[in-house]
């Protein structure tokens, strides 16, 4: 019996172990799509204790608890922070295959050097000796030294004035890169009660009063220039689906019209318009260079009676199975017809989507970029070991594995860093696994720039980071 989470956790053979120990562990993370706080960075946070680390912001984690029965106090309530780690710890205790698992030993290894497993009876020692380090100088900015990150991605809105990124890049006692993303997700949310109050604060921060949807896009091409500024070379789009519904200009303003009128538009107007806010959006996202990230298949807030009380991303989010992949094939032939697709990412939510965005992929491939379109690493609810394995079958059975870019966090948390690790040790027993059953040939000199190209060099060229 192999040992519990050893240094060859999931390497089940010498050629895994080899590409793993000598190629991808010595790699370094670029984390291209984060939702850290920047200012907690600059700030170089302390944290008081591991809950507050690992349940503050983590739904993930807020799921899992519920689904143990523990009441919503020791999860996002009034509970003391000593409370909520125990329900945690005792939680664990049940989730044997589940990915957090992994990612919550990993995590104590890597950064709290502790070697045994969590659980109700060792809540005590682990939240002891945990809280010592943190208390002890373990802030945000030693844990991303320690996870060797050279620079990460956040999420940010067009309307956000970049202070924190701004301060950082500053610093030069900080040589980690935090680098803007752009998510204009507000200026696309069309029929949410707070739309107008949102147009008028893009009006102001750009200058350009948007009164129709011309208007619109030459505001937010003024705060892309912004971006660019401050070194951002990446966008990112949370969609129900990759639509695809054309209108004329003249349609699509007087939808805008009707809106900008108090209005709420209908399904077929609201998929006007954002097909025609996409389309605009990937044609600037051409002319810049940057990478266009679409996730998709999701279906949000689900339980209406935890919304009410906690908001978004409190782990009420679900699969959706609506994915029209005629429509996202659609989408990106109409900005290739006039030589506008920018690099772009497709990460679908629904793991049945993988061979439909590999043949979509292939469609669209040119020599603007090596890969230049890219299937996003298994996302969110499939970012586990046999969802890890299913997409990168899937992605070197229908397109070129060696070309992937590889894992993000999309994460909250500075300890999350060791989710690129457990993505290592997954691509490294996949591919091993190959050369051993003599699918590939043990040509360590090519094993060793692909290994090494999924780990972090891919990502280094696509993105255009200088690092």
């Amino acid at each position: 019996m192999k040992a519990f989470m050893d240094k060859d956790f999931l390497l089940s053979s010498e050629t895994a172990k080899k590409l793993y120990h000598e190629y991808a562990e010595v790699m370094p993370i670029i984390d291209y799509h984060c939702h850290i706080v920047p200012q907690e960075i600059y700030e170089d946070r302390k944290f008081d204790n591991i809950t507050q680390v690992w349940l503050g912001a983590d739904h993930y984690k807020w799921r899992q608890m519920r689904s143990n029965g523990v009441e919503e106090k020791y999860i996002t309530g009034d509970a003391t922070d000593r409370e909520k780690f125990q329900k945690w710890a005792e939680t664990l205790e049940m989730a044997i295959g589940n990915p957090l698992y992994h990612w919550s030993h990993l995590e104590l290894q890597r950064f709290f050097g502790y070697e045994g497993h969590l659980c109700g009876d060792t809540a005590e020692e682990v939240w002891n000796l945990c809280n010592e380090k943190l208390q002890n100088g373990m802030s945000a900015r030693q844990m991303m030294k320690m996870a060797n990150v050279t620079l990460i991605a956040t999420t940010d809105d067009p309307a956000d004035t970049l202070e924190w990124h701004k301060k950082i890049a500053e610093d030069e006692t900080f040589d980690i890169q935090v680098l803007p993303a752009w998510r204009p997700e507000k200026a696309m949310n069309i029929n949410k009660p707070d739309y107008m109050d949102y147009l008028k604060k893009l009006s102001d921060v750009s200058g350009v009063e948007i009164k129709d949807f011309a208007s619109l896009i030459e505001a937010l091409r003024v705060r892309l220039d912004y971006f660019a500024e401050n070194k951002c070379t990446i966008s990112d789009h949370s969609l129900e689906y990759v639509m695809y519904a054309p209108a004329s200009e003249e349609e699509v303003e007087a939808i805008f019209a009707k809106r900008l009128g108090g209005e709420e538009l209908d399904a077929v107007e609201k998929k006007k318009f954002e097909t025609a806010f996409m389309l605009a959006m990937g044609r600037e996202y051409h002319k810049k260079n940057w990478v266009m990230q679409l996730h998709f298949a999701v279906k949000r807030d689900n339980n209406q009676s935890i919304y009410r009380k906690i908001g978004a991303d409190a782990g009420i989010d679900c699969i959706s199975n609506y994915t029209p992949a005629d429509q996202m094939a659609d989408f990106l032939n109409a900005l290739a017809e006039t030589d506008e697709l920018p690099k772009t990412i497709l990460y679908s939510l629904n793991p049945a989507d993988n061979a439909a965005i590999g043949t979509i992929m292939g469609c669209f491939q040119n020599s603007d970029a090596i890969g230049k379109i890219q299937q996003g690493s298994a996302w969110w609810f499939n970012d586990h070991k046999p969802g890890m394995i299913e997409q990168m079958t899937s992605l070197a059975s229908l397109g070129l594995l060696g070309n992937f870019i590889g894992m993000l966090t999309d994460s909250r948390s500075f300890l999350s860093y060791t989710r690129h690790e457990y993505f290592r040790r997954i691509a490294c027993e996949l591919i091993g696994g190959w050369v051993e059953n003599g699918e590939y040939p043990a040509d360590y000199k090519v094993l060793e720039k692909i290994i090494k190209g999924i780990s972090y060099n891919n990502t280094k060229r696509y993105f255009g980071f200088d690092v």
